[in-house]
């Protein structure tokens, strides 16, 4: 790792200090559990994992990693939670998964494994880190021309703050209070700045909606709170 990586310690810290709940459906990580079937779809329609060389960036525990391995993905996850990662490697005794799980920054992996990727995926990370605009850049080079990537984050506005942070963490308290900073959070054009400025085009953006009543997530046209931005990376002429 770099003397100085792209993440705040505290942040690292209170996802570390939840590390060991990571496969317990009904905990902190629950939303993560019921949206994870709904992450995995919309990235195998796009790019049909089978076969395919994948990284997931910030993989935390591995929900996702583990379940694009399932579907015959050949899995990287690097993190900069140490004991995120402990977690992740002992799941896989019970899976039965492979998955290669590194301790490592997406800046300092991109300098070791450039444009080794046919997907890489970074969900629900960017609006935790200082520098976002440096993590995309670091998966524009991780990315194989024809490649993809795929991000996730929540859209800064009146009504992400409202549903997002008083509505999600105060009010239905589906994640912990002080998950998200309103100022961290990302707008759509900005990521498809950062995302061009690292070589990737925005195909495609698609809203991520939660319904309190039925407790179900859903994908839609809608990104002014939570959204995906699917890129890819053009191959040369």
């Amino acid at each position: 790792m770099t003397t100085s990586p792209n993440a705040d310690p505290a942040e690292i810290q209170r996802f570390e200090q939840s590390a060991a709940h990571w496969w317990d459906p009904q905990g902190e990580f629950k939303p993560l559990h019921s949206l994870n079937p709904l992450r995995v779809e919309l990235i195998n329609q796009r790019m049909p994992l089978a076969g395919l060389r994948v990284l997931d960036v910030g993989c935390g525990g591995g929900l996702l990693a583990e379940a694009m391995a399932h579907l015959g993905a050949h899995v990287t996850g690097i993190d900069l939670g140490e004991q995120a990662l402990s977690v992740a490697r002992l799941h896989l005794l019970e899976s039965g998964e492979t998955v290669d799980y590194q301790l490592t920054s997406a800046e300092d992996f991109a300098a070791q494994q450039p444009e080794k990727f046919d997907v890489v995926t970074c969900l629900e990370m960017l609006e935790h880190v200082p520098n976002p605009a440096s993590v995309v850049n670091a998966i524009g080079q991780l990315v194989k021309p024809g490649g993809r990537a795929v991000f996730s984050t929540i859209n800064r506005n009146a009504k992400s703050f409202a549903m997002a942070i008083v509505g999600a963490e105060y009010l239905l308290k589906l994640v912990p209070a002080g998950t998200h900073e309103y100022r961290k959070l990302i707008q759509p054009a900005e990521l498809a700045r950062w995302a061009r400025e690292a070589g990737l085009l925005t195909d495609e953006l698609v809203g991520l909606h939660y319904n309190p009543v039925t407790e179900r997530y859903s994908l839609g046209g809608n990104v002014d709170v939570n959204y995906f931005a699917c890129c890819s990376k053009p191959a040369p002429t």
